[in-house]
């Protein structure tokens, strides 16, 4: 990779030595004594990179940083100084420069630091290529389904995610929001920036604090160094809270500082840590409900809740079961090295008369497993009914019982709960009483699913 080089040093045996050394690798090079002198320079052509000394006749290379960025915004600045201090090189990061690095140094380790700029100049190059082929396409070539409530889905994810506004995605669990959070931020600006990712339901809670905000050196037994949080780590990107709904109470707080004011404090800080991210929170859970439990403070859920995204069942979208399914099963097929590439009617049919309590989550497990049973080309009814658990009376039939008789009434609160209560038996028999297989088929996490067993009285051990 060769680029073209803007070198701004005054003196003038370096300045010869390190141009010779860039142009007998490739690279083009134009040189500068002064910084107004390369401003200049900048002005009447493109670089690529933008190499410049710290001390320099005039005006400094640390004040030309800035000025450098906003006359050329795609450049790479790499600052060298013989009086390297790690004070210089934090105020040359934050005026925009990219990399830093100290006098006296090998043509070795500059040919390093180039290849370096260069090799983030390609990553930026071909995030904005894949993102701008995201806009062009839209999200439907990662968001599967062409029902009613997708496509209008798909067509708020693409309004929302060049905003630079906190999202809040909802839906039930295995409905795909992570997929979603995943596509607004391709659409995004910060696209090219850190994606740091938090399930909030599986940190402990007296560990939660560090491992969003960090700590400083000593700020508890243990803490031989400093260490930055995920907010601090995704600083200039996007952060995902998944499972927000799990986050305990005495962090929000906390969280609503950093969403509020884009500030962290870190453990044992003395002063507050200024972060650049996007929020992407997501949760299964009805908020609103937790709120009037007071276990989700209202002032969180409305700074989060500004862009609202929410998921539909699988159930509510059995139109899309044809695409979801055969797209999983062109993925599995190739994943795995089977062989199989169809599905035949009766096992599609079977797929779209199930009511999928984990959603596409769990048409993809059952799909994987059907997939493995199979023997041929085609996916049998057999084998999706395998897959499934079933092996006698329809789920809907075995659940629900049979249809009230005309006049009579129907309990749907309690039809809901026998449902769910069978769903999870039926999963659990399927699963031969292992809990971690039976969410697996439901499309659960494991902790979802033992608050569901404990809710229902259920013991995996006596069911028959």
């Amino acid at each position: 990779m060769h680029a073209r080089i803007l070198l701004i040093e005054d003196d003038a045996a370096f300045q010869a030595m390190i141009r010779e050394a860039l142009e007998g690798r490739g690279h083009g090079v134009a040189c500068a004594s002064r910084a107004e002198e390369g401003l200049a320079l900048l002005a009447g052509g493109a670089f690529e990179i933008v190499l410049t000394d710290v001390r320099l006749p005039g005006m400094s290379g640390l004040e030309a940083v800035p000025r450098i960025k906003a006359a050329a915004p795609e450049a790479d600045v790499i600052v060298m100084t013989a009086f390297s201090s790690r004070e210089t090189a934090v105020e040359a990061v934050r005026l925009g420069a990219s990399d830093f690095f100290a006098k006296p140094f090998s043509l070795g380790e500059l040919e390093i630091v180039i290849r370096r700029a260069l090799e983030r100049r390609s990553l930026r190059g071909e995030v904005h290529r894949l993102r701008e082929a995201l806009r062009r396409e839209g999200p439907a070539r990662r968001i599967i389904g062409e029902s009613p409530p997708m496509l209008e889905l798909k067509a708020l994810v693409e309004r929302i995610a060049p905003l630079d506004t906190t999202v809040l995605i909802t839906g039930e669990s295995g409905t795909g929001k992570e997929l979603v959070s995943d596509t607004i931020r391709a659409l995004s600006s910060r696209a090219s920036g850190p994606f740091i990712k938090i399930n909030c339901a599986a940190i402990p809670e007296h560990l939660f604090e560090n491992e969003l905000f960090g700590h400083e050196r000593g700020a508890f037994t243990g803490a031989g160094t400093a260490q930055p949080g995920k907010f601090e780590l995704a600083h200039g990107g996007t952060i995902l809270l998944d499972e927000i709904g799990d986050m305990p109470l005495a962090i929000q707080p906390k969280l609503l500082r950093a969403v509020e004011q884009k500030q962290v404090e870190r453990l044992g800080a003395r002063r507050p840590v200024d972060v650049d991210v996007r929020i992407v929170a997501a949760t299964n859970q009805d908020l609103t409900e937790r709120m009037a439990d007071k276990r989700f403070r209202e002032d969180l859920y409305y700074r989060l809740n500004v862009a609202a995204v929410h998921l539909p069942p699988l159930r509510r979208r059995k139109e899309d079961v044809p695409l979801l399914a055969g797209h999983f099963l062109r993925r599995i097929a190739a994943t795995l090295g089977l062989g199989v590439e169809r599905l035949s009617p009766g096992a599609l049919a079977l797929l779209a008369g199930h009511d999928w309590p984990g959603n596409v989550r769990q048409l993809a497990n059952v799909l994987e497993g059907a997939a493995i049973r199979a023997t041929g080309p085609e996916l049998a009814e057999a084998d999706v009914a395998a897959a499934l658990g079933r092996g006698g009376p329809s789920p809907r039939a075995a659940l629900c019982g049979p249809a009230p008789a005309d006049g009579e009434g129907i309990d749907l609160r309690q039809a809901m709960r026998d449902a769910e209560r069978g769903f999870l038996e039926d999963a659990l028999r399927a699963a031969r009483g292992r809990q971690t297989e039976a969410a697996r088929l439901l499309g659960l996490t494991p902790k979802n699913l033992w608050a569901k067993l404990r809710k229902h009285g259920i013991d995996p051990k006596t069911l028959p």
